[in-house]
């Protein structure tokens, strides 16, 4: 007979099931994402490419003309059809990066990202097969759409996924892959248009991503999207705590949709709550302001070395203090911020420094005579200027509840762009046009910095709180039911 409570007794009790290891852990997953960052900055280095995009025929003044070639010498571009190739970029780029973040909210995140990517994979692979200008055009603003879905989702899975630590520095090689993969592509685009011509630029490219498209669709990601629920699943997300329900219960318990079911209502209505934080607006009209000088600097920095300095070799002096600077900056940015307490004042506190300084460095080196002094100047002006690249963004997802982090990065990427560097570069040109003196024009540009770390400087004094495990109220309510489940449970 056995005894009462002898069930009970430690020695009788089954062991816990063996927790199975997940081969797809969150830095491998990491790595994923940022790979496919990599190559989506390698096919715009690839676009710019001299091997790629090329040049027009020159006709000397007997009418003699010489074959152009790429893109624009195949298609016989002027150069102001080859600029628009970049804005046709830009609009895919920018039009649906909010589109996606809507979305978000309906679909599994990691799918839309799958769907972006096939998307960007078949533009790809027409911009390969293109005949014309109109028809290499719209290629590129698809491409520009398939880049949307990645950008606006990418971030707030790694800001999860990432040891609390190591956060910033996972954030850190996210972002460097940005300088890096343009540097790849002008090399990878100028060695196979040379040698097999610019159409198979692109479809090596999307041969590349396609084996991330089926990964995409095929794999989970380690740890879910936090403010989400699980669109694979009838429970809802975990990442926020809540009462557990019984396995009955939760087979009867669904996630619950917003009360507006019209998306475009449900956008407007997160679109005024992301505005409505003012720690929002402070840092992306910081971002905006430093962008409108990064942009110029990437344009036309070649142009002012030759124009000041007589360099001989511009393009490969600034590419490669960019490349090298670029990634230095970026993670040591992401490598101090992990140092200190990730506040979002501290936060404030490095992207303004960083940014006064690198400002003090560049305009003191384009004050130079020597080009070797400025050379040095630049260097380190370049790795300060690099480094609020992932606390920037930092405070992009943690200013803001978990479920606006995509609608925050989105909005903050179309706005950097918009009014940043897409205006910047036709407006330097303009200013370059009447002043006719590269180094005025450059140090005028440059003094623009200053003006950001003010604006950053601002964020220090701000009563910011970080969002990022605040509980919606959407959530709110369903923890609210699954609390009331939870006790008639107890009660029946």
């Amino acid at each position: 007979m056995t005894k009462v409570g002898q069930r009970d007794s430690p020695a009788k009790e089954e062991a816990p099931p063996a927790t199975k290891k997940r081969f797809l852990t969150p830095g491998r997953f990491v790595t994923i994402l940022c790979i496919i960052n990599l190559i989506n900055y390698v096919d715009r280095g690839v676009i710019a490419s001299n091997g790629v995009n090329g040049s027009s025929k020159v006709c000397d003044a007997k009418g003699v003309c010489s074959a152009g070639t790429g893109i624009q010498g195949e298609f016989n571009l002027t150069n102001f059809e080859d600029g628009l190739l970049s804005s046709a970029f830009m609009v895919g780029l920018l039009v649906a990066s909010p589109i996606f973040a809507g979305l978000s909210k309906r679909f599994n995140p990691f799918k839309l990202i799958g769907v972006g990517l096939t998307v960007w994979t078949i533009a790809v692979i027409g911009c390969g097969f293109s005949y014309n200008f109109w028809m290499i055009a719209v290629f590129r603003m698809f491409v520009g759409v398939g880049e949307a879905s990645f950008i606006s989702l990418a971030a707030p899975y790694i800001d999860d996924s990432a040891p609390v630590a190591r956060k910033n520095f996972w954030l850190g090689l996210f972002y460097m892959c940005i300088p890096a993969g343009v540097a790849l592509g002008y090399v990878f685009g100028g060695y196979i248009g040379n040698h097999l011509g610019w159409r198979w630029a692109f479809y090596i490219e999307a041969i590349a991503m396609a084996v991330f498209v089926i990964l995409s669709f095929c794999i989970k990601p380690p740890q879910q999207l936090k403010g989400f629920a699980d669109k694979d699943s009838k429970k809802p997300s975990t990442s926020i705590e809540t009462v557990a329900p019984t396995d009955a219960e939760a087979s009867q318990i669904k996630t619950k949709t917003p009360k507006s079911k019209n998306l475009v209502v449900l956008f407007g209505k997160d679109l005024k709550a992301l505005f409505s934080e003012k720690v929002f607006i402070v840092n992306v009209l910081g971002y905006i302001t430093y962008n409108f000088v990064i942009g110029a600097y990437s344009y036309w920095g070649p142009k002012a070395g030759f124009g000041i300095y007589k360099m001989k070799n511009a393009d490969m002096i600034f590419g490669g203090l960019t490349i090298i600077c670029g990634i230095i900056g970026t993670l040591g940015g992401s490598y101090v911020l992990d140092r200190i307490n990730a506040t979002l004042s501290n936060t404030f506190k490095l992207l303004a420094a960083s940014t006064l300084l690198g400002a003090a460095f560049c305009f003191t080196a384009f004050l130079m005579k020597n080009m070797y002094a400025f050379i040095a100047l630049f260097a380190v002006g370049e790795i300060l200027i690099f480094a609020p690249q992932a606390p920037v963004n930092f405070v992009c997802l943690h200013c803001v509840r978990p479920n606006l982090r995509p609608l925050s990065m989105a909005s903050s990427t179309v706005l950097i762009h918009i009014l940043g560097d897409v205006p910047s570069s036709p407006l330097y040109g303009k200013m370059q046009d009447h002043l006719k003196n590269w180094r005025k024009s450059t140090l005028i540009i440059t003094s623009i910095l200053f003006l950001a770390a003010i604006i950053w400087g601002i964020g220090i004094f701000m009563n910011s709180v970080d969002r990022s495990n605040e509980v919606s109220e959407d959530d709110e309510v369903e923890e609210d039911k699954l609390e009331s489940k939870t006790e008639n449970s107890t009660l029946a």
